[in-house]
């Protein structure tokens, strides 16, 4: 197994510390709004590492945090706070903002196979292990309280940019190019551990502390929640690229200087979904693209997946919708290729092992050795086709590697439906019969809003209303 480690900016030889054990770390979602699908892209290949590990034998323990705490919009001590402005935009408290966007992402994923962490740890849960963590690194001399807060003083820790390679003055430009200096730092990068003080007044989520009353800094979550459940050593430790120059720089700095030893031995990054015009995507820019979105347009989420699969996840991976079409046909193409090998042989489910021959071999080490090889997704899916169109081997032969692979992929491609694509002029009269019926429930003429509906099933089409918006499906 060959892994890209972006502490050493080279691709290793993955050893465990433990032998067929690991210990990972993902860092987890803020839970303010529905998951983005460019941030979901780092959760799919992330799932893909963790199911790669375990199809080579290793048993993986997978631990991931939920920020249900105000992380502030941006990775320094400003910007707006994200769970704060989650609850005032729904006029909730922060609790039930948190908890509903907790099960949302959660349902996300399930829709894209990405399979649940073995351990969740929410931020809030770990209040008193943030305290004892500070005053561990205040005993050690890493820390100063200055205007009611509590500071990490980078200066202390001598290869703070390590992981970054960035020298400090460019690191304060990625952290940030129009922030206001925080007067009460040593240092532009010194960061906060523990507020007391800040500019969000009406925080709701408080609690006492040594400092006084206040919440932790964002950086301070992973470190903790990681050592509590994986111990002071780990295998890998992943994230977006977006993480790198802040908060993972940030993550290495207090938890070595807590523990006085190496910390992560593999760092693993995601680059970005980005624009079809060359821009980073976000929930700020555009239509906010969602699962949920997808599945209003009529895709299958496992469509997305698919899109995601074909690129390599160190490269950027540029989103259109024209794109994402076209691997909804390919992705469709495939799956009734291989509902059509079930069909003909409906006696060969369990794949019995006298139709097996050591032709199988070869396909299975070749898809091993792509996914081995810095988890060359599309590489692997290559090797599916090479399957389903080998002379050498049978109908038997092609089910089995197609169920042994998807231990990997995951597209759901041996589900018993059949895919029928859809027709774009069918999907844009959908859309506007849906459209119709939305502004007469804004008319309340709910009696038209029936008909349409009622309508839309005689043609086979469920609607479903969502926070969202209408989500339709074929029956």
């Amino acid at each position: 197994m060959k892994l890209y480690n972006s502490l050493t900016r080279k691709i290793e030889e993955f050893v465990p510390i433990e032998k067929d054990k690991v210990k990972m770390y993902t860092c987890g979602p803020t839970v303010y709004n529905y998951a983005h699908i460019g941030n979901l892209r780092t959760y799919i290949h992330e799932d893909i590492l963790q199911k790669t590990l375990e199809y080579l034998g290793y048993d993986v323990k997978r631990v991931m945090n939920i920020t249900d705490v105000g992380h502030l919009e941006s990775d320094a001590d400003d910007g707006e706070d994200k769970m704060l402005k989650g609850a005032l935009r729904e006029n909730k408290t922060v609790w039930e903002i948190s908890q509903f966007y907790t099960d949302a992402f959660f349902e996300d994923c399930n829709k894209l196979n990405i399979k649940k962490p073995a351990i969740i740890g929410k931020a809030t849960d770990y209040i008193d292990d943030y305290i004892n963590f500070i005053k561990g690194l205040e005993d050690k001399g890493f820390t100063y309280f200055e205007n009611g807060n509590v500071y990490f003083d980078i200066s202390k820790k001598e290869d703070y940019t390590k992981l970054s390679g960035m020298n400090l003055e460019e690191l304060q430009v990625a952290l940030r190019e129009d922030v206001t200096e925080d007067v009460h730092k040593k240092n532009p990068q010194d960061f906060v551990l523990w507020f007391t003080k800040s500019k969000f007044e009406n925080q709701a989520m408080k609690w006492d502390s040594p400092w006084g009353v206040g919440y932790p800094g964002w950086h301070i979550e992973c470190s903790v929640i990681s050592l509590k459940n994986l111990g002071n050593h780990i295998d890998i430790h992943c994230g977006g690229v977006d993480h790198i120059p802040v908060h993972h720089t940030n993550e290495i700095a207090q938890t070595e200087s807590y523990t006085g030893e190496k910390w992560v031995n593999y760092w693993w990054h995601a680059e970005f979904l980005i624009e079809a015009d060359g821009g980073k995507m976000s929930k700020s820019k555009g239509e906010f693209l969602t699962v949920s979105l997808l599945e209003k347009k009529g895709l299958n989420p496992l469509v997305y997946r698919y899109y995601v699969l074909n690129s390599h996840y160190r490269k950027q991976l540029a989103f259109s919708f024209d794109s994402l079409k076209q691997a909804e046909s390919a992705y469709n193409k495939l799956k009734n290729r291989i509902k059509t090998i079930k069909d003909r042989n409906p006696q060969d489910k369990k794949h019995p092992q006298d139709k097996l021959t050591n032709n199988i071999n070869k396909y299975k080490n070749a898809f091993s050795d792509c996914i081995s090889d810095d988890l060359n997704t599309a590489n692997a899916i290559t090797v599916l086709y090479d399957v389903l169109k080998a002379d050498d081997l049978n109908d038997t032969e092609k089910l089995y590697l197609v169920e042994e692979f998807e231990k990997v992929l995951s597209l759901g491609l041996l589900l018993e439906e059949e895919i029928v694509p859809h027709d774009e002029d069918e999907v844009k009269m959908i859309e506007e019969m849906i459209q119709k019926r939305t502004d007469a429930k804004k008319n309340k003429d709910f009696k038209l809003a029936d008909e349409i509906r009622d309508e839309l099933l005689k043609q086979g089409i469920q609607i479903k209303d969502t926070r969202e918006g209408v989500i339709w499906s074929k029956i």
